[in-house]
């Protein structure tokens, strides 16, 4: 008998014990969960119109348009429409209704269809904060912590709580976010139609999806029987009840706004707020006012997939553009690439990855050599094999003499490696960084004169920050993504004359020749300044240009930084450029534009001699027209005595290159020289033959320039005689289509122009 009593004695101290363990486990576990805890507002960004864009959930939920809102005070209205179908005696428990735990208890155990919950407004916080199936003990933590929580924030606090976390579908998540996400509203200016809609909608989101037929019916009938309630407990009265009614059966949801194909976009305006850069005006609506043009966002998205699939059988694999206001660096448009979902990477924004420029950076060393007084626009570059230090160009070829206008223009590498020595490497390279361009702590030393033509590494995106520079008169200014991001004022990083400058020479089409050929990519019927770039092995091409109205990038390559098939910036990206800034121009074929960009203010023009840098006279047979300061002002080009001298002759150190090369250099022993040019048509030029017209129509001009007078010349086209004439009277030639070469030769005389090529289509 003792031994049993002992048995017993001890099986209730064993039950006591794992009793008192259960329940310290459970004051435990409800002690941890009573937190009020929440996500972070969910930012919804709208374009520079006000359209949607999209919103930004948190990596922790696992998708981009989860939707969260606080609330910055409770909404009276709401707050009754929603006690009175979730929680009615929410102000007289303490976070578990006993009355209604019973009353489902003898449901459930009855044999009554009808049944009802017993989750109060609290156990409903609990269970959103974390979720978990419906047993009989997770229904009696949600219990508890429900208590826990009323008792230790208050009931307010709690239904606040409620308000921030219930699903109202489709993402949505609080009736703060919930009337923006679907009636773009504050919840202040909610009907009560309105209310009762949404009020509905926490009890099952799914079946009561306002944006399905079935499911808005479900939602509206709830909403009736809301309202019924609310009219029922005199929260409303008969008249707001009868208007209620009827417009809450005749609600119409409007369509759910859907993310545009942008996603590169969206996710740089993350990490913008993320790091915070831009910040909402109110903490609780988180509305973000961007920058971006949707309708050309669509058009670039659109046209670099078209232009991309052109290129794809040269090897290339992606592309990125961007379009920037010139006036406000405001950025339009981004693409990061092809698609974002698509093969070779798309996943990486290449605006935002460092490449090799290629030549792009050539600008800036042009710019901080007149800025050092390193160079003069009549300086004499050499684009010789002598002093080369291995350095040549894609074609192979060396241009001799050149005015610093024909050697960027020309994107002569030569030129502007000799002109990156005589400024300094270390120089360069911190000016480079103070533009932005790159943020690298190494030696200047590692890269070398090969800085100047590709070996930094830089960005789509810094590379428009810094030609924004160059476009605004050497005001350096961020790129600015939304209204609510802080505008620093720009800083002066060039000379208001550097940069007029060295927008003269990116936006002269004569001085590109002969590398690049007229009405090309590269001309535009209005002013444009325009830089192209190539990466060593065509692993990168690239392409950079502004107008009076936005800065335009476009940058193609591979994910895997493999080559192409001799894809250069000119050839590619540069026409993608064309298209972008004909459609934010509007421009149309045959459009012309009499403007031109700002000239440097305290410069003249002045006719310059290509061979030499001196002012032009009568003798010299090819010029351009540079803007000088007074006390740059070259002397006029003397022609000398004896039969030996050439007017505007090339420096001495360049004679064999020039005797070789120009037919105007004369040969030691020989009679005086003449004077062989063709002016009409120019180098390179790109001419379009119009099939609808009479054939007497399509004729092309030929037009001679010879000095001293002499009374014949030989026209040649394509190595045949084609006319003997007068040189100052032109002669026409019926256009063909095709390559073409064109020379001027004296009867009987060993005398020949340069031959001129011209492209016709």
């Amino acid at each position: 008998m003792t031994l049993l009593k002992t048995r017993r004695s001890k099986l209730v101290a064993l039950t006591l014990l794992a009793a008192a363990a259960g329940a310290i486990a459970y004051a435990c576990t409800v002690a941890q969960r009573a937190q009020l805890i929440a996500p972070r507002p969910t930012p919804i960004l709208y374009d520079r119109s006000g359209a949607f864009l999209a919103q930004i959930g948190h990596s922790e939920y696992g998708r981009i348009d989860y939707g969260y809102w606080p609330l910055e005070r409770l909404p009276d209205r709401f707050v009754k429409a929603t006690l009175a179908l979730e929680d009615r005696r929410f102000f007289e428990h303490a976070g578990v209704d006993l009355y209604a735990v019973g009353r489902a208890a003898w449901q459930n155990l009855s044999s009554v269809r009808r049944r009802s919950g017993a989750s109060t407004i609290a156990m409903q916080v609990a269970r959103m904060q974390q979720p978990e199936s419906r047993t009989l003990l997770h229904k009696a933590l949600e219990a508890g912590t429900g208590v826990a929580l009323t008792l230790r924030y208050g009931r307010n606090a709690v239904l606040a709580q409620y308000l921030r976390l219930a699903p109202y579908g489709n993402g949505s998540h609080g009736i703060a976010h919930a009337a923006r996400f679907y009636f773009d509203k504050p919840v202040s200016d909610l009907s009560w139609a309105e209310i009762a809609l949404l009020s509905a909608i926490p009890q099952s989101p799914t079946r009561m999806n306002p944006l399905r037929p079935d499911g808005l019916r479900r939602a509206i009938q709830r909403g009736h029987q809301m309202l019924d309630v609310l009219l029922k407990e005199k929260v409303i009265g008969t008249d707001e009840a009868e208007i209620a009614h009827h417009q809450l059966n005749e609600v119409r949801m409007p369509d759910l706004p859907r993310r545009p194909d942008a996603l590169h976009v969206i996710l740089r305006y993350d990490d913008l707020i993320e790091s915070g850069q831009i910040t909402a005006a109110s903490a609780n609506a988180p509305l973000i006012h961007t920058t971006i043009d949707l309708g050309l966002q669509a058009d670039v998205t659109a046209l670099s997939r078209q232009y991309l699939g052109i290129w794809r059988p040269a090897g290339a694999q992606q592309v990125a553009a961007m379009v920037v206001s010139r006036q406000t660096g405001e950025v339009l448009a981004q693409v990061g690439s092809s698609n974002y979902y698509g093969n070779h990477a798309g996943a990486f924004d290449y605006t935002r990855t460092p490449r090799s420029p290629g030549s792009t950076l050539k600008p800036f060393v042009y710019a901080l050599g007149f800025e050092r007084g390193v160079l003069k626009p009549t300086d004499m570059l050499l684009d010789l094999p002598e002093g080369a230090s291995g350095i040549g160009d894609a074609d192979r070829e060396f241009l001799g003499p050149m005015l610093p206008r024909q050697a960027l223009a020309n994107s002569r590498n030569v030129p502007a490696t000799n002109l990156l020595r005589s400024i300094g490497l270390e120089t360069t390279f911190r000016f480079l960084r103070d533009l932005g361009l790159h943020d690298l702590e190494v030696p200047a030393d590692h890269f070398g004169l090969s800085m100047a033509i590709g070996s930094l590494p830089t960005r789509l995106d810094s590379l428009m920050r810094a030609y924004g520079a160059l476009a605004n008169d050497g005001q350096l200014q961020d790129l600015l993504w939304a209204r609510e991001q802080p505008q620093h004022p720009p800083v002066r990083a060039i000379s208001l004359d550097t940069a007029r400058l060295i927008t003269s020479f990116l936006s002269d089409p004569q001085a590109r020749l002969p590398s690049f050929h007229r009405y090309g990519s590269l001309e535009y019927p209005f002013p444009v300044a325009v830089k192209t770039g190539t990466s060593q092995g065509y692993r990168d091409a690239w392409a950079i240009a502004y107008s009076q109205k936005v800065i335009v990038g476009v940058w193609v390559g591979r994910g895997d930084n493999g080559t192409m098939n001799r894809m250069t910036g000119a050839g590619s990206a540069a026409h993608l450029v064309h298209a972008i800034i004909d459609r934010v121009h509007g421009n149309k074929p045959g459009d012309l534009a009499e403007a031109r960009f700002p000239t440097p203010p305290e410069r003249k023009p002045v006719d310059v001699c290509l061979v030499s840098g001196q002012a032009s006279d009568e003798t010299c047979g090819q010029t351009l027209v540079e803007w000088l300061k007074p006390g740059e002002m070259p002397e006029m080009a003397k022609t000398a005595s004896h039969p030996d001298a050439n007017a505007g002759a090339a420096p001495a150190e360049t004679g064999p290159w020039a005797t070789s090369k120009d037919p105007a250099v004369g040969r030691e022993g020989s009679s005086p020289q003449i004077h062989l040019a063709i002016s009409t048509p120019a180098r390179n030029s790109q001419i379009w033959r119009n099939p609808e017209q009479p054939a007497e129509y399509n004729r092309l001009a030929l037009k001679a320039d010879v000095k001293p007078h002499v009374p014949q010349i030989v026209w040649y086209v394509d190595g045949q005689p084609f006319a003997v004439t007068d040189p100052d009277r032109p002669v026409f030639w019926p256009i063909e289509s095709g390559q073409h070469r064109f020379q001027i030769r004296l009867p009987y005389r060993d005398e020949t122009s340069a031959i001129v090529p011209i492209y016709v289509q």
